[in-house]
């Protein structure tokens, strides 16, 4: 891999230690990766839900791996910032397929990666916590062959699972967390994990960043995450989940009012939709978007 993409993972893994968390709008295509980017993302995150909807398939596996790494290509040509990539469970029905799309995404100069236990497929039930830590232990094995200090984002999904709840869903979900770190994980992401107190405790116990995931109504803001101990907030499939219903309003607004004034009060113009795409695009929309 070349000296380029291994600064830009660097990078990547310092943002998770400044002062302020890691705020991550997730992006779907290379338009929304570009918008974000613009309004001054450090790093761009996917959201897998948010690209398997765009290209009509639901959520959990179900986009083509061809369809996904075609998808990524097109972000990692369009942005200029670290890209960082959610796989789910990491496709495949072995460590070595997830460690085969991990090396294509290497390819496209992607530095980071998320990657899920979440249910087992046959029982419905969460996933041993082994077979993850498999899978992150080979895709450490092919990033480092590569020379790819890559940022590998291990999810639980302990709080998003029925049958567990109080003190022994803390406790598996820190026993899960460590096993991970263990297998080569660099930062641990718990969806679903809401409770201040059971933040800051877990926050504390980890030897690497916690990641809170904030896509939903109410969510707590930076400020107090941060305080919690909170290095990464990612916003996940929230934000296409609220373009959508943009959307929605629009089309609603049109077809049933034959009105346009939410289109015309939030969008942007020509100009600054292909201007996305323009060489030091990132500066030129941000300093036209701050003027408006």
């Amino acid at each position: 891999m070349s000296h380029e993409q291994s600064a830009r993972a660097q990078a990547f893994h310092q943002l998770h230690a400044g002062i302020e968390p890691l705020v991550l709008p997730n992006a779907w295509d290379a338009a929304s990766a570009r918008v974000i980017e613009s309004a001054g993302a450090p790093a761009i995150a996917t959201s897998s839900a948010a690209m398997a909807w765009t290209l009509g398939y639901p959520d959990g596996e179900q986009m083509t791996l061809d369809d996904l790494l075609t998808s990524c290509r097109r972000i990692a040509d369009a942005v200029s910032v670290p890209l960082t990539v959610d796989i789910e469970r990491g496709y495949g029905s072995d460590a070595e397929d997830t460690a085969g799309l991990v090396g294509a995404l290497l390819q496209l100069g992607v530095v980071g990666i998320n990657i899920e236990d979440g249910k087992d497929p046959v029982t419905g039930r969460l996933a041993g916590a082994s077979v993850l830590a498999h899978r992150i232990a080979c895709i450490r094995a092919v990033a480092d062959h590569r020379g790819v200090p890559l940022f590998i984002n291990a999810r639980t999904d302990t709080y998003l699972t029925a049958g567990l709840a109080g003190e022994p869903r803390f406790e598996e979900t820190r026993k899960r967390a460590l096993a991970y770190v263990e297998a080569g994980a660099n930062g641990i992401f718990v969806p679903g994990l809401a409770d201040a107190d059971e933040i800051r405790r877990l926050a504390a116990l980890l030897p690497v960043p916690l990641n809170i995931y904030v896509g939903y109504p109410g969510a707590p803001d930076a400020a107090t995450l941060r305080d919690l101990g909170v290095r990464r907030i990612s916003l996940g499939c929230g934000t296409m989940q609220a373009v959508l219903a943009h959307l929605a309003r629009i089309a609603n607004e049109a077809l049933n009012e034959g009105r346009f004034d939410t289109m015309g009060d939030h969008m942007l113009s020509v100009g600054e939709a292909n201007g996305l795409f323009a060489p030091s695009s990132p500066r030129v929309f941000r300093e036209a978007r701050r003027s408006a």
